[in-house]
């Protein structure tokens, strides 16, 4: 698996994440399968097979997340020279026209539009990596193309 590129907050949230399915979700669910297989029969019992997909479903998770980490690039802030966009910067970009808008660029897994937290590996994010401050940069997205300015990267 290649690396995945974490923010020390998104590195930390998985590892929260990871130990609190490890020691407290894994018992949820034996307890839940226990109780289910001491209420009778079991091809016939919802809640058993209920609980048999959450464990599954849990111990699918432990295992992206142990992967996720295993795999880690983590980002720190500052990390590149003034003015170089690359993944952890916070890059304000303005279309011809209209207003600026601030992003956040990271990793596919922390990324989250609402929060204007981008993936590098989005049309946005991809086509602003390794640009500086002054560049107008064509982005390809589904939309159709347009061209930004990059006003400002830290």
């Amino acid at each position: 698996m290649p690396s995945s590129y974490l923010t020390r907050e998104g590195y930390e949230k998985s590892e929260q994440e990871l130990e609190f399915l490890r020691t407290i979700k894994r018992k949820e669910v034996a307890q839940r399968l226990q109780d289910a297989m001491e209420d009778g029969e079991l091809i016939e019992n919802a809640e058993y097979e209920a609980a048999k997909n959450e464990q599954a479903f849990t111990e699918g998770r432990i295992k992206e997340l142990e992967l996720l980490l295993a795999n880690a690039h983590i980002i720190e802030d500052g990390e590149s020279e003034y003015g170089l966009v690359t993944v952890g910067s916070e890059v304000t970009i303005c279309e011809e026209g209209g207003e600026p808008e601030t992003y956040k660029i990271v990793g596919p897994v922390e990324a989250n539009p609402r929060e204007r937290r981008i993936s590098n590996e989005s049309p946005i994010g991809r086509a602003l990596i390794n640009h500086r401050v002054g560049d107008k940069v064509k982005i390809e997205a589904p939309g159709g193309a347009y061209t930004v300015e990059i006003l400002k990267s830290e």
